[in-house]
């Protein structure tokens, strides 16, 4: 009965930390994203002054 519950504890806990790893990575991709987007703003810019 023990390892059972070790076992379920330790799933959930590992489950509880990839979903916020998740959270986290999907944050990081979103500014990565629109720092992208600023760029190619920043290049049609450049582009349209030449």
């Amino acid at each position: 009965m023990k390892t059972r519950f070790l076992t379920l504890l330790s799933a959930l806990m590992a489950a509880m930390f990839t979903l916020s790893a998740c959270n986290t990575m999907q944050g990081v991709g979103k500014d990565v994203e629109r720092g992208g987007e600023k760029l190619q703003d920043k290049a049609q810019e450049t582009k349209k002054k030449m």
